[in-house]
């Protein structure tokens, strides 16, 4: 029996699992995950994290995509495990932790949390609307004019997430943004390894807002953004010790529970496996 709780940011939702013990990891396969995270047969969620023991580290995040395969960072999951971390009794002020794209540093508030993120590299301008950086995941910054609510994301993401451009990467995210206020945009994403629009996405907003600075030409600034699951906020300080890029908002327990692993089925239908 599988113990796990549930956590949302901003509707991006996650399966968590306390492997401190080193217990669970070796169990959950790739075929596990996916079913644990199917929304028809299993409990259903964005992705799966592993909250495990790391040296000189509050703790170790891993991070698993819907299809099951270990996956690039991942900005409200990373602050969801931070929540969850404080639930389990590791309260930090601040949190240490080690993820796939390195160490992190986040602040628990009653407001949300506030997390530390990689610093934005190989940043390159496509095209005029087009913009491509890694924030800890691939992600294509897709500029527009029009109300992002009226955009076929499902079907353009799919079509740029596969692109053969972004093929050696192992495809990429994809954002498509719309500029409200000089420090408000909103912003809607197709996420790779779910293969479908996620409510929201941490390091795609982060993606969104450090690319719309670039653009407007400034180094520094707090800005606002609205995903279909809720406002986020992305911070880019640059100071004596260089430049910090912080994402803050909600994660929100949403259940705990224990699922029989023994109980996954033999033949579970993947409609749209990653490359």
């Amino acid at each position: 029996m599988l113990p796990f709780h549930k956590y949302q940011g901003t509707g991006n939702d996650f399966i968590l699992v306390d492997d401190r013990e080193g217990r669970w990891g070796a169990q959950l396969d790739l075929p596990t995950i996916a079913w644990l995270c199917d929304r028809h047969f299993g409990i259903g969620a964005d992705g799966l994290m592993l909250l495990q023991e790391a040296e000189g580290f509050d703790f170790r995040m891993v991070y698993f995509n819907a299809d099951g395969r270990e996956s690039t960072m991942c900005g409200n999951g990373g602050r969801c495990l931070v929540a969850f971390a404080r639930s389990l009794g590791l309260e930090r002020g601040p949190y240490h932790f080690v993820a796939i794209d390195g160490p992190h540093q986040a602040w628990w508030t009653p407001e949300g949390v506030r997390l530390r993120m990689s610093a934005p590299a190989d940043l390159r301008q496509l095209s005029e609307t087009d913009v491509w950086l890694d924030t800890g995941s691939p992600h294509l910054v897709r500029f527009g004019t029009q109300p992002v609510a009226r955009l076929d994301v499902f079907g353009q993401g799919r079509a740029l997430r596969y692109h053969p451009d972004f093929a050696a990467r192992g495809g990429t995210n994809v954002n498509f943004v719309r500029a409200l206020a000089s420090d408000h945009l909103e912003v809607r994403t197709y996420e790779r390894g779910v293969e479908a629009e996620t409510l929201s996405c941490g390091t795609g907003v982060t993606a969104c807002a450090y690319a719309y600075l670039r653009q407007q030409g400034q180094k520094s600034g707090l800005i606002r953004l609205d995903t279909p699951g809720g406002a986020l906020q992305v911070q880019v300080l640059n100071g004596p010790e260089g430049e910090e890029v912080w994402l803050q908002g909600p994660a929100t327990f949403v259940f705990a529970g224990q699922i029989d692993l023994q109980d996954r089925p033999v033949h579970l239908p993947i409609a749209n496996p990653s490359i």
